[in-house]
């Protein structure tokens, strides 16, 4: 037998180590600003850089990308050279990987706050950045797949099939939803719109939640946990029914997010059905995690590392469980918009993502530097601060979610609505808020005693930068008797790589295909509307400054029919009201009332002065103020490239309207606006500032079809 010698790589693992523990801090930090920032307005210190609609997606791009996506790279990185007993394919692949990874999180940390973004939810790096992303992810795969086939163990474990499904399914996932027209460097437009926009974004949104903070942990987790606990997997064929069933289910379920909205009820259906069936995989994968430690309760007073471990597998049941719930139509009803789902994604977030983390620190550490940790008793603290500030956080949330929901839904026995002014429910809120801070806090203060203490670990250790290892290589590797009858022949499958990766992405395309072909070819799922134009073109500016503001993260549009809504707001949304929308913004979360019957409901006047200071027309509300807008110029130079992206990606402007009669019609709308404004006694208003566009395209809102006038509530003062 030809026994080889080989060194595996710890130098690559320890660099993804230290960034997700800064990374960590970083975007913990910024969610907890933003967190105050909701009941704490002034602390958006009226600049542009700092307010709430631009942190927002610097802090879930940091965490999702930055601390969990490298947390992810670690783990993988140390894994897959161990259970393919080989040293990654190429080193110089894994520090591309590395640079480049941290080189992207950069770039998103100076451009979102700058607002150089798309809007579309976990995907709002502009279209460079998307580039690059696509580039470092190949060089990713390539590195994976290379390991796996150099390897010297026939026998593929489960943990390789979830990292298989990770690097395929994210890159189909990235590269379809970032289909983009470029409208300057860092300006892009959706090549899809409305409502087929929203459906591959929520493809995407739903599914980057599933392959890349799912899919890739759960291979994590079966690698580290029975390392940990010295015991195998509880069930191999389970493992085998928990994998194909998840990522074959999984892909379906993104219009869940669209339940109730102008999405065609058979996809919201057909998203609900199977986000139901995602229960029975989910939970499959939980017990065999769970159940793995059978024998192995007492480590858990040992070892730090495993009490993370079995928090973050309890709580990725819980949110996995809570998730299909909130796919059931009469539940979302309820949900959706709401709190209740902040608290669900942080369930996922704090307890699944950052607890497995903290997990693999714990192990890794002492490995990578060849000591033993240097205080459980700060472990320990870290752990019970964190798991007390993720209670402090989710159920404030919860609490403030049904709130939410109920009071907006509320009448009176007259049958008016008990509630009409959208700030009164906001303000039921903040006491929530303030606990959901307190949990922050303590989830930091854990994570910062946690890099005190792999600080600490480091300098009393040494680092190995290489582990020397032997093994036979895999022509020399004995074959399993009876393999292709063990797990109903499943291992024939484990022994080709090629192949289990063939299946694994024929599984996840199918239901992507499935959703997406009828809303391409079948007209009817978006009837056109004859009164609905294209944007004007200080209508589009106007757009794309509420898309650099971030305004569509506390501001829906899209009204659905409900009784609650349509007295509230107006008539409901219809499917093509939305078909020159590039991207669509209808939103997530009603931190502030849906806009999309926004125009003519109130004077051009009001909407300047709530810019302004928002708290001089809505007494109480937590919205930042804006006022950069009234002295910031409009850039109209870019007028001519956004048209003619526009036009490319489907928008009727004719030919050459770009060119002149553009920048006329612009001017035209820019003086009645003004002229409104005079009627406000606003009469100092500049026509070339960035407010008289947002001005224009907030009245636009909603008035491109005739609907019946909402009844009439006390005056502006409730609006938010």
């Amino acid at each position: 037998m030809n026994i080889e010698t080989f060194r595996y790589d710890n130098r690559i693992v320890r660099a993804f180590a230290i960034v997700t523990v800064i990374w960590g801090l970083v975007g913990f930090a910024a969610g907890l600003l933003i967190a105050c920032q909701l009941f704490w307005p002034e602390l958006n210190l009226n600049l542009q850089f700092t307010s709430f609609g631009r942190l927002r997606p610097l802090h879930t791009n940091a965490v999702i990308f930055a601390f969990v996506g490298n947390g992810m790279f670690m783990g993988i990185y140390y894994s897959l050279q161990r259970l393919c007993k080989a040293r990654m394919f190429s080193d110089r692949l894994s520090w591309i990987n590395f640079w480049g990874w941290q080189a992207i999180i950069v770039s998103a940390a100076i451009t979102l706050p700058l607002g150089i973004t798309t809007s579309k939810e976990y995907a709002e790096l502009e279209w460079p950045i998307d580039i690059a992303i696509a580039l470092v992810w190949v060089a990713f795969a390539i590195n994976v797949f290379g390991t796996i086939i150099k390897r010297r163990e026939k026998h593929i474990y489960v943990a390789i099939w979830f990292y298989i499904s990770t690097v395929l399914t994210v890159a189909m996932l990235h590269i379809v939803n970032s289909m983009e027209m470029p409208a300057g460097l860092f300006k892009s437009y959706s090549v899809y719109a409305g409502v087929q926009d929203a459906l591959v974004q929520w493809w995407y949104g739903h599914n980057a939640v599933a392959f890349y903070l799912t899919t890739s942990y759960l291979g994590l987790m079966y690698y580290f946990l029975p390392k940990a606990a010295e015991r195998p997997v509880f069930s191999y064929r389970l493992s085998i029914i928990h994998f194909w069933a998840l990522i074959f289910i999984y892909i379906w379920a993104g219009p869940h997010h669209l339940l109730y909205s102008a999405l065609p009820d058979w996809a919201q259906s057909l998203g609900m059905v199977f986000s139901i069936m995602l229960v029975a995989p989910s939970w499959g994968g939980m017990l065999n995690g769970l159940l793995t430690l059978r024998g192995a309760w007492h480590k858990l007073r040992e070892e730090p590392m495993l009490k993370f471990m079995v928090v973050a597998v309890t709580a990725y049941g819980m949110a996995t469980l809570e998730g299909p719930m909130l796919s059931i139509k009469s539940v979302n009803a309820l949900s959706h918009y709401t709190d209740w789902t902040i608290a669900h994604v942080h369930t996922g977030a704090l307890g699944w993502n950052g607890f497995l983390t903290f997990s693999m620190l714990y192990w890794l550490f002492p490995r990578l530097y060849n000591t033993k940790l240097y205080s459980v008793k700060l472990a320990n603290w870290h752990f019970w601060l964190g798991l007390l500030g993720m209670m402090f956080y989710v159920i404030p949330m919860y609490w403030a979610g049904i709130t939410q929901g109920l009071m907006w839904k509320q009448f009176t026995s007259e049958g008016f609505m008990l509630y009409p002014n959208f700030l009164e429910t906001v303000l039921q809120l903040f006491p929530m808020f303030k606990l959901r801070a307190i949990g922050g806090t303590f989830y930091i203060l854990g994570a910062c005693i946690m890099a005190y203490n792999l600080y600490k670990t480091a300098k009393a250790g040494q680092f190995v930068p290489e582990v020397e290892v032997q093994a036979p290589a895999l022509k020399d590797t004995p074959s399993h008797e009876g393999d292709a009858k063990i797990g109903w022949g499943h291992r024939v499958i484990e022994s080709k790589p090629m192949l289990l990766a063939a299946l694994a992405l024929v599984a996840v395309v199918i239901g992507g295909v499935v959703e997406f072909i009828p809303m391409w070819v079948i007209k009817e799922n978006v009837p056109t509307i004859a009164a609905v134009k294209p944007y004007s073109p200080l209508e589009v500016l106007g757009r794309d400054i509420y898309i650099r503001e971030g305004c569509v993260g506390c501001h829906s549009q899209m009204i659905r029919p409900f009784r609650s809504e349509t007295e509230r707001y107006g008539e409901y949304s219809k499917a093509g009201e939305f078909v020159y929308d590039h991207p669509f913004l209808w939103g997530s979360k009603r931190t502030g009332p849906d806009l999309h019957r926004e125009g003519g409901k109130y004077p051009d006047a009001w909407h300047y002065n709530h810019m302004d200071d928002p708290r001089l027309t809505s007494p109480g509300s937590m919205m930042p103020r804006y006022s950069w807008l009234l002295t910031q110029k409009l850039d109209v130079n870019a007028l001519p490239s956004r048209i003619n992206a526009l036009r490319k990606v489907g928008v009727p402007y004719p030919a050459g309207f770009e060119n002149g009669p553009a920048q006329k019609d612009l001017a035209a709308q820019q003086q009645r606006v003004l002229v409104n404004l005079a009627m406000g006694t606003i009469t100092n208003a500049p026509a070339d500032r960035e407010i008289v566009a947002l001005i224009a395209y907030l009245q636009r809102l909603g008035t491109d079809i005739k609907t019946p006038a909402a009844p009439a509530a006390p005056k502006p003062a409730g609006a938010n």
